[in-house]
């Protein structure tokens, strides 16, 4: 009886201490504009398997991330951004990527952001 009970609390303490090291949080900066470009880029870190939670402040330029560490990594993530038009420090979006984006969210062109003043434009439409 003393033995099984010393297995089974190997096995609960080893199935513990694995599960709590899937999930990481992260944090780094994209660069971006407005309300579209936050859309654009959370729906870029999301469609990354392993991505659980994205959120991308317009005035800090951080995205912020839950992911599961062992289906991907910041490079993949950045890889995913970079692809729809969005720099990281690390990645650059191709001029091809970048010149997808609608004209407003063009960032490289001058650094302020202007969601509100997007946002307000686009719902007057």
């Amino acid at each position: 009886m003393k033995r099984i009970l010393t297995v089974l609390i190997i096995i609960l303490v080893s199935a513990t201490g694995t599960a709590q090291d899937k999930n990481k949080k992260m944090a780094f900066e994209v660069n971006g504009k407005c309300e579209m470009c936050k859309m654009r880029i959370e729906k870029a870190a999301l469609g990354v398997a392993g991505v659980k939670y994205a959120s991308w402040d317009i005035p800090t330029h951080q995205l912020s991330l839950v992911i599961d560490e062992r289906k991907t990594n910041s490079m993949q993530i950045k890889s995913a951004i970079a692809e729809v038009g969005h720099d990281s420090k690390e990645l650059k979006a191709t001029q091809e990527a970048y010149d997808a984006v609608h004209p407003c969210c063009k960032y490289r062109e001058d650094n302020t952001d202007d969601g509100a003043t997007h946002t307000k434009n686009h719902n007057e439409q």
